[in-house]
């Protein structure tokens, strides 16, 4: 039996991103969108070393408070739409479980890190184009509050939820 793949993904608090769920319920077409609104950190870790990835992970989420990241600017993505993260502790805390899971992360997770909301994708560019254009004339600044990281198995399509590690208080 072969085990769904580990997605990571830094944990918000969920009022800071209740404007970027209705966003993308709005924007993102409804036969892909099986989530809110997220950051990934990780997009496929392999899922036989769930355990161990959580108790390497449990070690780096110790050593890491609560931080503010910023909503820095919307990015196109040809097919979609997304909004920037600027955040230097976001980056710390990604390099640090990069560093713990070793070898386990895939291709993706090997090029540089881009933090990011995904609100649209897999549309047509004229689509991404208007939407892109909408959300860069109406960018006001935003701060998300970062609380700890989630674990998911990837089902397909649908994540399922394993695991909240909070940071300490």
């Amino acid at each position: 039996m072969t085990l769904p793949p580990i997605i990571v993904t830094a944990h918000a608090a969920p009022g800071d991103m209740a404007y970027f769920d209705q966003v993308r319920r709005k924007h993102f077409p409804p036969h892909r969108n099986f989530l809110n609104a997220h950051i990934t950190l990780f997009h496929h870790l392999p899922g036989r070393v769930f355990g161990e990835a959580s108790s390497l992970a449990q070690e780096v989420v110790a050593q890491t408070m609560p931080f503010i990241a910023e909503v820095s600017g919307v990015r196109h993505l040809g097919g979609g739409v997304a909004f920037e993260i600027m955040s230097l502790e976001l980056e710390t805390l990604r390099a640090n479980l990069f560093r713990a899971f070793g070898s386990w992360p895939g291709p993706q997770d090997r090029q540089k890190f881009k933090p990011h909301i995904t609100v649209q994708n897999k549309v047509e560019k004229a689509s991404a184009d208007t939407l892109y254009d909408a959300l860069r004339a109406g960018l006001e600044p935003r701060h998300i509050t970062i609380l700890g990281i989630d674990l998911w198995d990837y089902l397909g399509g649908p994540w399922g939820h394993r695991a909240f590690l909070p940071f300490p208080q």
